[in-house]
């Protein structure tokens, strides 16, 4: 049987959310671990004030390809952008990159999702729903695709107590929930969604577990598999240890209680921290994706990539991982000594956030306006505090 490397030699890959953090350790991982890959298309959109090529270009600078670089310096000529948009009708693909990718690509990954808790209903279904819709769609059309691979999350299914690698079925038809949602002013929308998403958190945990019912439907006339990663966070090993280009989930919350900011968080000590390192994720999809292509399962694989409760690590440990490593290799520019305690008393929690947050911040700001400097200290501190990352640890 031929390595999962020698597979991936002469294929044309097909990246949504490559711009994105997990998208990026993909593309980094192919072009690196599978040099022969014929080509990465990437759907890019354009931003206001910078071209397609631009953005690519100025991603092609990061840190992250410094190992490809050296390997390959002209790597970039096997990156070819297509410009597109997640929620526009066809994704805004042009008639001729339609026809270039039917006609070419061999395997798609659908890395592109919104991740915002706090999306609106509507627009958590375009980007996360509708847009997968639309791209199952264009993948039908794909003349020799062997392999469809949708990234989905863990806690699609966060209401349940036990989530197996199965697609759990929904009250709702995805296709009826979209068409209904239509013609509904945002004011209803937002009234409804309480009801609708039921016991899961948030639009995105919902919407996710739409998409899942969306893709498994097309199983029957793709090779599908979904993987379903816990919460992504720093590179373990590749392409260099502790890489992450963002603040998002417990990554800005490590950040902050390392420059001394945030003080106290409200959560279980024994709680499992199910963070998982973005290469062993990104290894999974690649491994998932030749796997899919060879054996061409009959219904679509899940994949659970989590730590769960084989080899978990708890909020308490990471609270004594987390302050021992700054206190030994302290932040630039530091607001205080680092000092973070977890609680999962609302008592204890309300006292602390007074004690070591509010009273702290509103000091300093006078002494910024006392010296005529603009004060900001208090309001950064209330954005950490009642951010959608610190309620995921509770």
């Amino acid at each position: 049987m031929t390595s999962i490397s020698e597979w991936y030699a002469g294929k044309n890959v097909l990246i949504t959310g490559a711009t994105g953090f997990m998208g990026k350790v993909l593309m980094e991982k192919l072009l690196r671990s599978c040099p022969d890959v014929k080509a990465l298309y990437i759907l890019v959109r354009p931003k206001a004030g910078q071209s397609m090529s631009e953005r690519v270009q100025d991603m092609m600078k990061c840190k992250l390809f410094d190992r490809v670089r050296e390997d390959n310096p002209d790597f970039h000529q096997k990156i070819i952008p297509i410009s597109s948009e997640l929620t526009q009708p066809g994704l805004a693909i042009s008639p001729e990159d339609v026809q270039t990718l039917t006609s070419c690509i061999n395997i798609v990954f659908h890395c592109a999702a919104t991740i915002r808790f706090d999306e609106p209903l509507k627009h958590a279904l375009q980007l996360n729903v509708i847009a997968t819709q639309q791209l199952l769609s264009l993948a039908q059309q794909m003349q020799h695709l062997q392999a469809f691979i949708h990234i989905s999350t863990a806690y699609a299914n966060c209401n349940r107590r036990h989530i197996d690698e199965v697609i759990y079925p929904l009250p709702v038809e995805p296709k009826k929930l979209i068409d209904s949602l239509e013609w509904m002013d945002d004011s209803i929308i937002r009234d409804i969604t309480p009801h609708l998403i039921g016991d899961r958190p948030n639009t995105y945990t919902y919407t996710k577990a739409l998409a899942e019912c969306v893709v498994q439907q097309e199983s029957g006339k793709l090779n599908i598999g979904i993987i379903r990663p816990s919460i992504v966070g720093a590179s373990w090993q590749e392409p260099f240890p502790g890489w992450i280009d963002n603040f998002n989930g417990p990554s800005g919350v490590f950040i902050a209680a390392g420059k001394g900011i945030l003080r106290t968080m409200r959560a279980s000590n024994d709680a499992v921290a199910d963070l998982i390192p973005v290469d062993v994720v990104i290894n999974l999809t690649l491994a998932a994706g030749w796997y899919t292509a060879v054996h061409r399962p009959k219904t679509a694989l899940v994949y659970n990539c989590t730590t769960g409760g084989i080899n978990p690590f708890h909020w308490g440990e990471i609270e004594h991982h987390v302050m021992s490593t700054f206190k030994r290799n302290p932040l630039e520019q530091a607001f205080r000594r680092p000092n973070a305690n977890i609680t999962s008393s609302y008592l204890i929690y309300q006292y602390w956030i007074l004690v070591s947050h509010k009273f702290p911040a509103l000091i300093y700001d006078l002494f910024l306006r006392l010296s005529g400097q603009k004060p900001h200290v208090f309001i950064g501190h209330a954005a950490i505090i009642y951010s959608p990352s610190c309620k995921t640890l509770i």
